[in-house]
């Protein structure tokens, strides 16, 4: 593993942050730190928001930079994995979005096993981000045992008829598409059996209800098919396969270095605002040194995890122990920041907009406190990570 820039990353990352620089900048008190916070109730600044994030957006999209692992000919920059890691370094460094939902889980899937008129029909579109997609894989009852998914789809003549529900699905009550995996052959093992659909959000049958959490916020949501027909047109793959065709990827970084950022800055912020408590006199400050020293260490801890996994893929290599310890460590270290954030805040972290100095540090010790409580949940629950370092990496019987 090597921490510094050879010379050519160099050049690419002084090319990024001159990009950044002349083209970004974060407005008083907006967040783009992903999708499971409260949102904003506003709707004027929301829509005020969403046209901000979307021109800068159009602009990565220009230069290839939305899907940079993407070939050239589908408007990505066929970027090496070390040239994805600098880019998404000093994007979230810049606290700059980066990406259009579910474009890089879709996009490759259509790339590499769709029909040249699916990949014209949906691939465009998706980078101009003039159409929105969310994911339906998760069910009641198959979450981390994803194979044993029970949404039907039967064919009928030209189309499937899908009979079924999906939950936890972010982003269904913006969506114009999903992409579903249903159960066309109930007879078969569970991972056979299964296909790959595109399905039409407007299309007759199709019903999507929130799931608020607990910050008020909408993200999730059920969504539940009634005789919905999907042309088998829109099948990607073999019929039956969906499962294997559910797993593409191309070559993607994976290090999560995002996260890593994220709490680095969030533990930076928590030191910033202990130091200033503890100049004013309060006392009450000096008993949370020891606790902010650990998350600063965890911090570093996080980052080391996430160049071990760009140093892998690097050489060639597929991370899948080292980027489950990731995801699953920078899961559960954004959720004993949001511990320490309430710990310092004393009675005042409980209220949704910090007051004092706890505000001039932007710090959201009750919304942060709420928010990451999915953390652990989301992409991948961490009992699904540990399950996979048990088997995948140490080598251990399957319980």
């Amino acid at each position: 593993m090597r921490f510094n820039d050879t010379p050519e990353l160099a050049a690419w990352r002084q090319q990024v942050r001159n990009f950044v620089h002349e083209n970004w900048q974060p407005a008083e008190g907006e967040s783009y730190e992903g999708e499971l916070g409260g949102g904003d109730t506003d709707p004027a600044r929301e829509a005020a928001r969403e046209k901000r994030i979307s021109g800068w957006l159009d602009k990565l999209g220009a230069n290839g930079w939305l899907a940079p692992a993407w070939p050239k000919k589908y408007g990505g920059a066929d970027m090496s994995v070390l040239e994805q890691f600098v880019l998404n370094q000093e994007l979230h460094e810049a606290q700059a979005p980066t990406s259009r939902q579910m474009l890089n889980l879709v996009g490759p899937t259509i790339m590499l096993h769709g029909t040249e008129e699916q990949k014209a029909e949906h691939l465009p579109p998706m980078l101009r981000g003039e159409v929105a997609w969310c994911q339906g894989f998760s069910e009641p009852g198959s979450g981390s045992d994803l194979a044993s998914l029970q949404t039907r789809a039967i064919r009928d003549g030209d189309d499937y008829v899908v009979n079924g529900q999906k939950i936890w699905t972010s982003g269904a009550h913006r969506a114009d598409w999903m992409f579903v995996l249903t159960r066309t052959d109930p007879d078969a093992p569970k991972h056979r059996g299964i296909s790959y659909l595109l399905l039409d959000m407007k299309a007759p049958g199709v019903s999507v209800r929130p799931l608020i959490n607990m910050a008020d916020g909408h993200v999730f949501n059920e969504v539940f098919f009634e005789d919905v027909r999907v042309p088998v047109r829109n099948r990607i793959g073999e019929e039956n396969r969906g499962w294997y065709v559910g797993t593409t990827t191309l070559d993607f970084e994976r290090s999560n270095i995002a996260r890593a950022i994220a709490a680095r800055k969030s533990v930076e912020k928590i030191s910033h605002y202990l130091q200033d408590r503890t100049k004013a006199g309060d006392p009450v400050a000096a008993p949370y040194r020891l606790e902010v020293a650990d998350r600063a260490i965890e911090t570093a801890v996080c980052a080391l995890l996430s160049f071990t996994v760009i140093a892998i893929q690097a050489r060639g290599g597929v991370p899948n122990m080292e980027a489950s310890m990731t995801k699953m460590y920078g899961s559960e270290l954004s959720q004993r920041i949001s511990w320490t954030e309430m710990h310092i805040s004393g009675m005042k972290g409980q209220l949704r907009e910090p007051q004092g100095l706890e505000g001039a540090y932007k710090i959201r010790a009750a919304m942060d406190y709420m928010t990451t409580v999915p953390a652990t949940i989301a992409a991948g629950t961490s009992e699904i990570q540990r399950n996979i370092i048990a088997t995948r990496g140490l080598g251990l019987p399957r319980g």
